[in-house]
């Protein structure tokens, strides 16, 4: 590998590459730039934490547990394709049954077949990608437009009363998030110490509990589970997030709002930090590949188009951001609200130099991403909720 730059080295042996190009092509090493940022934010969350964080098994290891691999505008997990309009490119996203079902609404069509792809790249072709997305965000399907985002750090607000220099150890987490960015934080946050507790929906639990079970127990075993009906059990969930000391959700703020459970609902706390994560700055429904998209974060892929790059890249590059935020919060005395945006995130790093062109393959070596560590089956859904409710008990005894 003479000659070959330390960053593409890194990009291959990571599976990062293995994950990015065509499906019948060879791997796409012009986002290499990618991980070696990421590993200059892993260092300063580990620092912060006292923890090892390994950022290449953090974006590659949901690839590596469900043997996952490269296919071009066709995303690593199946559910998000690259489509070109008139006009550009564009992302769609059909991970939910909600989103299929709104597709012959989309494509104003009666008959649409049991693989809607085909119909829908057609029907793409003739239309301007402002005409697509704006019909999909429209129907709440996953929409965006290549590259249609800005770079933005965090956001940061006061939210209350900073309080004393604390470590994490004795410190709670109320973990509302779900799918990555946000339950990646939370698992960074319990390895440093904290209690994280991991709050469910019985009606809608965290969507990486179907399936393959893999990459839900990793991100989430360390974490107590609580399942609690956000809406006939609001008061359960308020007193919850009244005594913890970090909020993690990603839901549309609305959704908490209507309920009274957003930061402006709950009891004063010193030091409460609220951690914010959406897809967009607008309430659009995102997921991590999409996102990836909006922020231009996407493989070269040649004369034939972009391509995705790696596996829902802007899930754990938010995680790894929003984790470092949280940290330097808690060393202001926290007392904030931190907001992150999935596509914000990804045109952060999309804005980074290209790693130039692809060394020759195999110049370097592109394996399959390595299967992370297990740290076992994560709880049930409600496994620890007779437990949680003694911890918010007791803390609700103690001085804020």
């Amino acid at each position: 590998m003479v000659g070959v730059s330390s960053a593409a080295a890194k990009w291959g042996s990571s599976g990062l590459a293995y994950l990015t190009g065509p499906p019948d092509g060879p791997p796409d090493f012009s986002r290499a730039n990618v991980l070696a940022r990421a590993e200059e934010v892993a260092a300063g969350v580990g620092h912060r934490l006292g923890i090892a964080v390994d950022a290449a098994a953090l974006l590659a290891g949901r690839a590596a547990l469900l043997g996952l691999t490269r296919r071009g505008r066709v995303s690593a997990g199946g559910a998000t394709r690259l489509l070109a309009a008139i006009d550009g490119w564009c992302a769609i996203t059909l991970s939910r049954p909600d989103d299929v079902a709104a597709v012959p609404a989309l494509l104003q069509a009666d008959d649409v077949p049991a693989d809607p792809w085909p119909a829908l790249r057609r029907w793409a072709a003739k239309r301007s990608v402002s005409e697509i997305t704006e019909r999909a965000v429209l129907l709440d399907i996953p929409a965006a437009r290549l590259g249609e985002a800005a770079a933005r750090p965090p956001r940061t607000g006061r939210l209350g009363r900073r309080a004393a220099a604390r470590g994490w150890a004795g410190l709670l987490v109320a973990d509302l998030s779900s799918m990555w960015a946000g339950p990646l934080c939370g698992r960074l946050l319990a390895r440093a110490g904290a209690t994280v507790v991991k709050v469910e929906s019985p009606r809608r639990p965290d969507g990486t509990r179907g399936g393959d079970h893999a990459f839900f127990d990793w991100i989430n075993a360390e974490k107590l589970c609580y399942s609690v009906d956000f809406d006939d059990q609001a008061a359960e969930v308020r007193e919850l997030l009244s005594v913890a000391d970090v909020v993690i959700e990603s839901s549309r703020p609305a959704a908490l709002a209507r309920r009274g459970l957003g930061p402006d609902h709950l009891a004063p706390r010193a030091g409460r930090i609220w951690l914010r994560i959406t897809g967009h700055d607008d309430p659009r429904p995102a997921f991590g590949d999409d996102a990836a998209v909006a922020g231009g974060l996407v493989g070269a892929g040649g004369p034939a188009g972009p391509v995705f790059c790696a596996d829902a890249i802007a899930d754990p590059l938010t995680g790894l951001e929003a984790t470092l935020a949280v940290a330097e919060s808690l060393a202001r005395g926290g007392g904030e609200l931190i907001h992150l945006s999935m596509a914000a995130v990804a045109a952060g790093y999309a804005a980074l130099p290209a790693a130039g062109p692809a060394p020759e393959f195999p110049a370097v070596p592109a394996p399959p991403p390595r299967v992370p560590p297990s740290a076992g089956p994560a709880p049930a859904l409600g496994a620890d909720n007779e437990a949680v409710r003694r911890l918010v008990s007791e803390r609700a005894c103690l001085p804020c």
